[in-house]
């Protein structure tokens, strides 16, 4: 635990906690000890925290986003995937808690187990700091401050995006159409124009039919979010 304590960067002054959040139900339940003696109640704190700091996150640095987006890209962040990972870094198979049953039916290496753990650290973090600040730390440090280049970088889905924001007012439709192509056939480039209510809101061009339609309504955005 000393040493886990060390990898998360921070010491618990209630042991137990950590050891809660280590501790698989499967274990409690081979000593007939109280279900609360393991981290399923912690893991369902930590999700929330998980979720609200995540969200905070996208709100404060990535103002350009709309909600749409932003929901997409919580749910990516918080997936079991990741969590997964942050697990493997911190080497939660080597200590937590399990059952004889589990442990021969591969719950160490088990995934859904190993994220729903690293949830649970962050609620016994909680609880024992009695603040949010160590679980943001240990959040940013983990996991957002690692993939605030993928958010930045992600494939921007703009045609959603304006989708969303036309959507905000009752009997709005849009529409793509193709304007000009240029260039030879291994090489052309397509142009469209995006169209709210049948007035024009943008153009945009690429090497391919979608690119050029996300480019239109990338222009689209700009100009309707202003």
């Amino acid at each position: 635990m000393q040493e886990l304590e060390q990898k998360i960067g921070y010491s618990f002054q209630n042991k137990n906690l950590l050891l809660t959040a280590l501790t698989h139900s499967s274990y409690a339940n081979e000593r007939h000890r109280d279900s609360s003696e393991s981290y399923e109640r912690l893991e369902f704190l930590g999700d929330s925290i998980l979720g609200y700091i995540t969200a905070e996150f996208l709100y404060r640095h990535h103002p350009a986003i709309p909600e749409g987006r932003m929901t997409r890209l919580r749910a990516e962040l918080v997936c079991e995937a990741s969590l997964h990972q942050i697990a493997q870094r911190l080497e939660l198979g080597r200590v937590m808690r399990l059952g004889k049953g589990e442990e021969h039916t591969g719950g160490r290496e088990r995934p859904s187990i190993l994220a729903d753990m690293v949830e649970s650290i962050i609620a016994a973090m909680y609880l024992d700091s009695g603040s949010l600040d160590e679980p943001r730390r240990f959040i940013m440090t983990q996991l957002l401050d690692r993939a605030d280049l993928g958010v930045q970088h992600r494939v921007a889905d703009y045609k959603t995006d304006l989708q969303e924001l036309v959507q905000r007012k009752p009997n709005q439709y849009i529409t793509y159409e193709m304007i000009r192509q240029t260039g030879p056939d291994h090489d052309k480039t397509f142009t469209f124009r995006v169209s709210v209510n049948g007035t024009a809101a943008g153009e945009g061009s690429g090497r391919t039919k979608k690119e050029a339609e996300q480019m239109a309504a990338k222009q689209a955005l700009e100009v309707l979010s202003k």
